[in-house]
């Protein structure tokens, strides 16, 4: 019996530099997404602009060519005063800025689903809007320090940096107007549930089109051994990412078949088998590379799981039904978006469907597992409002009459009989019923 390979200490380099990079690119799709990112890099842009302009003041000539006289009579008590103004007014309009950042964030979490809160760490107008305030803090800062003492006299006024501070200092002002009106439009509902919506339609879409994309690939061939190996993960986390391209890449190279048995978003321990190869018994080095194409983490991505973005939209319409909110607009909403990515799942390309396996099988997504997700996972929170169970009915029977191309039309005509709303809807007689038998 062939036992299970856990992780293994790397021994080769060509291995570990594979494991390095592997790790490196998903330390940097980390760091994109973080909030703390772009700010950063604003703050070191500021001050390498303000060292470049400082140079530039040093010569006399150039100012006069690029500024005109009146820009150059400030005087060096005068440009002293207006950076101090500058750095005290733009970094306490940028504390004021966190502070609703903050306060909207924990407002959507509590009332949508902490789920949400990657999403708003991840909005890229909170995250410039942050990082130019604060770049220019450092900036005015940065020129202040070169600044001439005023008693002294020594030293010119670097006009062209006072110069641009003042500019700098009209694009915060612009932006601060922006985040007014961005902030209540991140945190309004009906834009959430737009946003997850339009994310999952173009998940959906993108995964049709790669598996479109891979149907020419080679058939899963019979592996030369008899042998399954099965490869164990070497820590617990959530699977966030798989490099199949490098799986397939090992496996072609090896002469073996791989069948992955979770997919992004699934949760693993180290004693969980992750994949299960086909064929000659792979040395520990091997094992440890397959493995490192596996990208654990610590909590649930979007990132090549669009099950987590439907899993969103089905928590907004569970709180948004919940006893304490009790607003069936809200999940009606979402209901809507959840639909419009079913009928996409169904319509674009050949549909959402099970690949043909070729070198790595992997634990795939398909039309039904969509529509349960979807459907089947909500269905005990619709149910317990009338004007959502009308509107579910609704939507289900207008995808009936969109979707005719099997076998998605009879997917959904099974799962339609499975939540029990077969019977026709768009009548008045439907909604009566409904509210007689809540009524009751």
């Amino acid at each position: 019996m062939v036992q299970p390979l856990a992780g293994v200490n790397l021994r080769h380099s060509g291995v570990e530099r594979h494991a390095e990079k592997a790790k490196l690119a998903k330390f940097l799709q980390d760091v994109r997404a973080s909030y703390w990112f772009v700010p950063s890099g604003l703050v070191c842009l500021a001050i390498a602009v303000a060292q470049g302009m400082l140079a530039l003041d040093g010569h006399a000539v150039l100012q006069s060519r690029l500024l005109p006289s009146v820009l150059r009579d400030t005087e060096p008590d005068g440009a002293r005063t207006l950076m101090t103004t500058v750095a005290g007014s733009v970094f306490g309009v940028a504390g004021v800025m966190f502070s609703l950042t903050v306060v909207a964030v924990t407002f959507a979490s509590g009332q949508f689903g902490p789920r949400l809160i990657r999403n708003f760490m991840q909005d890229r107008g909170n995250q410039w809007s942050m990082g130019i305030l604060t770049a220019t803090f450092v900036y005015a800062l940065t020129v202040l320090r070169a600044l001439p003492d005023a008693e002294s006299g020594a030293g010119a006024v670097p006009h062209l940096s006072v110069t641009l501070a003042l500019i700098l200092t009209l694009v915060c002002v612009f932006t601060v107007i922006y985040f007014v009106h961005h902030v209540p439009e991140t945190t309004n509902v009906s834009n959430i549930a737009a946003r997850l919506g339009r994310r999952l339609i173009a998940d959906v879409t993108r995964l049709i089109d790669e598996r479109d994309s891979e149907a020419d690939e080679e058939d899963r061939p019979i592996p030369g051994g008899t042998a399954q190996t099965p490869v164990l993960m070497s820590r617990p986390g959530y699977v966030q990412a798989q490099n199949k391209a490098r799986l397939a890449e090992l496996a072609r190279e090896n002469g073996l078949t791989v069948d992955l048995h979770f997919h992004p978003g699934d949760f693993v321990t180290s004693r969980s088998t992750l994949m299960t190869l086909h064929g000659p018994v792979p040395s520990e080095e091997l094992a440890s590379e397959l493995r490192d194409c596996i990208a654990l983490g610590d909590e649930r991505t979007e990132h090549q799981n669009l099950l987590f973005v439907v899993d969103q939209l089905v928590e907004m319409i569970a709180r948004a039904l919940s006893p304490g909110v009790n607003d069936p607009f809200t999940a009606n909403g979402c209901l809507d978006w959840l639909a419009a990515a079913v009928s996409v799942a169904a319509g674009h390309g050949g549909g959402l469907r099970l690949s043909a396996p070729g070198r790595v099988a992997t634990a795939g997504l398909d039309f039904d597992m969509l529509l349960h997700q979807a459907f089947v996972t909500s269905r005990p929170y619709t149910t317990t409002d009338p004007l959502c169970d009308l509107h579910l009915r609704k939507l289900l029977h207008r995808l009936r009459d969109e979707i005719e191309v099997e076998p998605y039309a009879g997917q959904l005509r099974s799962c339609m009989a499975r939540l029990d709303l077969a019977q026709p809807a768009g009548t008045a007689d439907i909604g009566l019923d409904i509210v007689s038998a809540n009524e009751s």
